[in-house]
């Protein structure tokens, strides 16, 4: 039985969509996508920063202000000097050994566990770590961290918003805990792949920006108070769950700290390809055998057996899932062709993740019905239609959709 009425969300961003779905010009990604916008060319904001990084920006330039921010910060004892949030993948590792082996810098590396590990994503977290790095691995409340996966699954259509709340607050938590006054994360991912163009020219962004960001709108706390509007949180289970962990420490203690918060991709050209391959070479990173569900890719997002079930619904939601997110930036990074990249996403988008269905199932306490009757309530029916039973898309990039001409 569902806990919340089908037509009930606190997904703010389902609203704000365009009602007209256009196709960026350059790449494969839509309109659709959250804060993305397009020009009077019908390109989209993220192809218009690639352009930008391949020749309007000085990286030699950025590279001395990179190094002015280690300079100011780098400990003279060997001590931490910056927290890193790291998966053990390719481009938190890449980040790390480039501070730490190029920079001279002592970073401590902090994870927040996904919902299970996979094999391979364990394999290449124990590889980041015995390539030089000490790290924390926090691994929240489990029967806690199931309920609100549940709870974000029905109010936002996606279970893996708790793993949000709680990467996005370690490296806060962490910083204040250790008193490490500087965080480097990778990459502004709004920029590098289609969203706020806010901190375009800046190295940081406001935390007061992750709920609309990074949290649909909806952060741990409206997702618990939800919980306890329908009774399937009480008081008592919270009071002894450490929902902190879930959220940044409060302003005034980071600013008591000094805290300064900086993407590595303002500084380093960001290429998500080249990330892995600097990984193999450094890091003892290995790709997985087989392709991830829903993309053509091996080697990104390979560590939680949920991953599967953040991407899917956003097919649902926008039209657009993992490939065409993969695709659109290797298109931006030269790596291969808009056709080529249309093909990928007629072959692999949207592909359903069978691989831990069973286990998502069990995780989440819900039967096949239930999955389906909360997938539907966030299918988005000016992007989809039923034709002979079965669900298409009005619009897809190659021209074929039901709608299209």
């Amino acid at each position: 039985m569902l806990l919340f009425p089908k037509n009930y969300t606190l997904d703010k961003q389902l609203g704000k969509l365009p009602g007209e779905v256009k196709f960026c010009k350059k790449c494969v990604v839509s309109n659709q996508r959250p804060r993305i916008t397009f020009d009077e060319h019908g390109v989209c904001s993220a192809c218009r920063y690639a352009e930008e990084k391949d020749k309007g920006i000085d990286w030699d330039a950025r590279e001395k202000e990179l190094r002015a921010v280690c300079d100011k910060f780098r400990s003279k004892d060997g001590s931490y000097d910056c927290i890193v949030p790291s998966s053990g993948g390719k481009d938190s590792g890449y980040v790390a050994h480039q501070l730490k082996y190029v920079y001279g810098m002592h970073p401590l590396l902090v994870t927040w566990a996904p919902f299970e590990y996979t094999e391979i994503g364990w394999k290449n977290f124990v590889a980041l770590k015995d390539a030089g790095f000490d790290t924390v691995l926090v691994l929240p409340d489990g029967k806690m961290h199931k309920k609100l996966a549940r709870l974000a699954f029905e109010l936002v259509g996606d279970a893996w918003q708790p793993f949000t709340y709680g990467q996005k607050a370690l490296a806060y938590q962490m910083a204040a805990k250790f008193k490490v006054p500087l965080i480097f994360y990778g990459e502004n991912g709004e920029i590098e792949y289609g969203g706020s163009t806010k901190y375009k020219n800046k190295p940081y962004e406001d935390i007061g920006d992750y709920k609309e960001l990074y949290f649909k709108g909806a952060g741990v706390d409206e997702i618990v108070n939800e919980g306890f509007r329908v009774g399937y949180l009480s008081q008592d289970e919270v009071r002894n769950s450490r929902l902190e962990m879930y959220k940044i420490p409060p302003v005034e203690d980071l600013e008591s700290l000094g805290l300064q918060m900086h993407w590595f991709s303002y500084y380093k050209k960001w290429i998500p390809q080249e990330n892995y391959y600097y990984c193999v070479d450094n890091t003892g990173f290995i790709a997985n055998d087989e392709r991830s569900e829903g993309t053509y890719s091996k080697y990104a997002s390979l560590d939680d057996k949920l991953d599967g079930f953040h991407f899917y619904p956003a097919y649902l939601k926008f039209g657009i899932c993992r490939a065409t997110s993969d695709a659109a930036h290797e298109v931006r990074d030269g790596h291969i062709t808009r056709d080529d990249a249309i093909a990928l996403v007629k072959r692999y988008d949207g592909e359903f993740p069978r691989r831990y269905f069973d286990w998502f199932l069990k995780y989440l306490d819900i039967n096949v019905e239930e999955f389906n009757e909360i997938l539907d309530k966030y299918r988005n029916q000016k992007l989809w239609k039923k034709v002979d039973g079965e669900w298409k898309l009005r619009h897809n990039v190659w021209g074929e959709g039901t709608d299209d001409k």
